[in-house]
């Protein structure tokens, strides 16, 4: 599967908590082999932590440009969504399946795809990121709508 929407220069920031780290294990695998360049803004095993410290951390770098775009993964993937999606240039999207995938960067150019580490195995978790970084964004009337989501001061 060609994945259009990432380009070679973009950088893939990564971020999940002890539910999400074997998952985690994985996309850096599946990143690897598609020649996607990574940075990994923890945690960095299986000892119990707290998700808000690593999306944090992954918003930030989006915000600094150190990273285009984001995977974050913990137990249910809706706690480190949550955190991220406090972030006002941030659009994390939890999704479990293609469908899902797609159509979070079709109509809400997600930018940082949300996984459940406890609920979703390595194909299936393949599949998801293969349909989220092929897919592009459709703008249109969405575009109005993603105009939207930031809070203006």
């Amino acid at each position: 599967m060609i994945l259009n929407y990432i380009t070679m220069n973009t950088t893939i920031g990564l971020a999940c908590d002890h539910a999400g780290f074997e998952l985690k294990q994985f996309v850096i695998q599946y990143l690897e082999k598609k020649g996607i360049s990574y940075k990994d803004y923890g945690t960095y095993s299986t000892m119990s932590c707290d998700y808000p410290d690593f999306a944090h951390a992954l918003a930030e770098g989006i915000e600094q440009g150190e990273v285009e775009k984001g995977i974050a993964i913990c137990g249910s993937g809706e706690g480190i969504s949550m955190t991220l999606n406090k972030h006002q240039s941030i659009r994390a999207a939890l999704a479990w399946n293609e469908e899902v995938a797609g159509l979070c960067r079709q109509h809400n150019d997600a930018n940082v795809l949300c996984m459940p580490g406890r609920f979703i195995d390595n194909k299936t978790a393949e599949k998801v990121m293969d349909k989220f970084f092929s897919t592009p964004f459709e703008g249109g009337r969405h575009e109005r709508r993603i105009n939207k989501i930031p809070l203006k001061p």
